[in-house]
């Protein structure tokens, strides 16, 4: 991701970025501090907010919304220009010192910062399916100064965001800008996506079958298996299609990611008959290897960090920790917190081996090899196997 230049750079040329779509309206007399943060009378002394973000599902968005394009558009008026605000989809005002400022009306060319599930170079398409995370948002070619203020509304769908830092006190972050801007953008494109782990009958009922918004199957996969659980349906139907998709080329591929990873490569000879029973329609096979070799992949990343083993909550905490800080933040897509949830319920959960047969979606039950037989699913398979992914982008 390129962050803002000091001026900007318009060229075409091979090699470069490609410039904004047109030049910034002209405005000056801009008179933009803050909003309310209450109500009050005049003379009393009020809470403002001078830096905030919002998505257009929070009750104080229309309200700041139409407060600030009601100035803008009054302003540029003023300046001979007539823009319409409500018919954009990206708005990008940069107020300087002076309170003159730059109007951007869907002309700032936009740049995303993602984590990537592939490898890429330049010039390469990225589809929604490459996406593993979306970390910041930026406008490369807009210059931005430290004692700027900065307001922007964009739409993503049928939602919107609002975000302004009116600097009262310290220099303008632009990177911090940008990694709020991310967020509100990740609310916006994947709200369904956290509406779905919010709400506990769906995401439980999802966790008990084995699944989580694991980074490789995050989209339509994904979406089908919530869409089919809130309507109360059996899974079967949608796992199938699930499992059809993995072919040898896109096991391969998450295979190659793993030995990415230093403590996942050391492992190769170990996983590698993992891979090769899960196209050869081995589930036990898949099931023995992968589920005994998570403890220990956590446990050498923890070692190369620390410098000691630990115990398996200690390695949970660490991967929570690692995947936060991998991402710069804890709610991203990754869902750091919720995958440690999904570990201690599912793939770490108690077992009583004096009681009835477990599942071999346990690591506990596979291991003292007290799992029903028919446990050993492709399907549970799967789940090892993505599991272990999930983990090579979190360490």
């Amino acid at each position: 991701m390129t962050e803002s230049h000091p001026e900007p750079d318009n060229s075409r040329s091979p090699g470069t970025l490609a410039g904004n779509l047109g030049e910034p309206v002209k405005l000056a007399g801009l008179q933009l501090n803050g909003i309310s943060a209450e109500a009050g009378r005049a003379g009393d002394t009020l809470k403002v907010w001078t830096r905030l973000s919002l998505t257009s599902d929070d009750h104080l968005f229309h309200r700041a919304v139409e407060g600030f394009s009601d100035h803008i558009e009054h302003v540029a008026r003023q300046a001979g220009s007539v823009v319409q605000l409500r018919r954009s989809d990206v708005i990008l005002l940069v107020v300087h010192p002076d309170n003159t400022g730059d109007l951007w009306v869907d002309t700032a060319a936009v740049a995303l910062q993602i984590m990537a599930k592939r490898g890429v170079t330049p010039g390469t398409a990225i589809f929604e399916n490459d996406i593993a995370d979306v970390i910041g948002m930026s406008f490369p070619l807009v210059p931005v100064g430290k004692e700027d203020r900065v307001v922007c509304i964009f739409r993503e769908g049928w939602r919107f965001g609002l975000f302004f830092d009116f600097n009262p006190r310290d220099a303008l972050s632009v990177p911090d800008m940008q990694r709020d801007l991310g967020t509100l953008y990740r609310r916006l494109k994947y709200g369904d996506l956290y509406d779905a782990i919010a709400d506990q009958t769906v995401f439980s009922r999802l966790v008990a079958a084995g699944w989580f918004p694991f980074v490789e199957i995050l989209g339509r996969e994904f979406q089908n298996l919530v869409d089919t659980s809130a309507a109360g349906f059996e899974l079967d139907e949608v796992e199938a299609k699930i499992l059809a998709a993995f072919d040898a080329q896109r096991i391969e591929r998450m295979f190659t990611r793993w030995m990415a990873r230093p403590h996942f490569a050391g492992k190769e000879a170990v996983l590698r008959p993992a891979q090769k029973a899960f196209i050869a329609g081995d589930a036990v096979s898949v099931l023995k290897i992968a589920l005994t070799e998570i403890e220990g992949i956590l446990g050498d990343a923890y070692r190369r960090v620390h410098g000691r083993g630990a115990k398996i909550a200690t390695l949970l905490e660490f991967a929570v920790a690692s995947a936060e800080a991998k991402a710069g933040q804890p709610n991203t897509l990754l869902f750091p917190a919720a995958f440690a949830d999904y570990l201690k319920s599912y793939t770490f959960a108690n077992f009583d081996p004096t009681a009835a047969p477990g599942s071999a979606g346990s690591r506990h039950a596979v291991g003292h090899g007290a799992a029903a037989a028919e446990t050993y699913t492709m399907t549970r398979a799967l789940q090892a196997l993505l599991t272990l992914d999930q983990l090579a982008f979190y360490t």
